[in-house]
């Protein structure tokens, strides 16, 4: 017997709620495997504010990125 005849069987003999269950993981293992891999992190964003080094300390940069970020995800400027 194939392993996939005999999981279709040990599956069919499962309750209709373990049924789901065993679906939603054969869908978590397939979309696990063919997720693609995480890349590698990019640092090209490195000294893009340098300009702004006399203006704020590092901690104020830091809060204020932060207020770009949200603002920008909110549609303001």
């Amino acid at each position: 017997m194939k392993t996939s005849d005999e999981v279709v069987e040990l599956t069919r003999e499962l309750p209709e709620r373990l049924q789901r269950e065993v679906r939603d993981f054969a869908r978590f293992l397939l979309e696990k495997r063919t997720r693609p891999s995480r890349k590698k992190l990019r640092l090209d964003w490195a000294g893009g504010l340098k300009d702004l080094r006399d203006k704020y300390t590092s901690v104020e940069l830091q809060h204020k990125a932060s207020e770009w970020r949200a603002n920008d995800a909110l549609g303001r400027r």
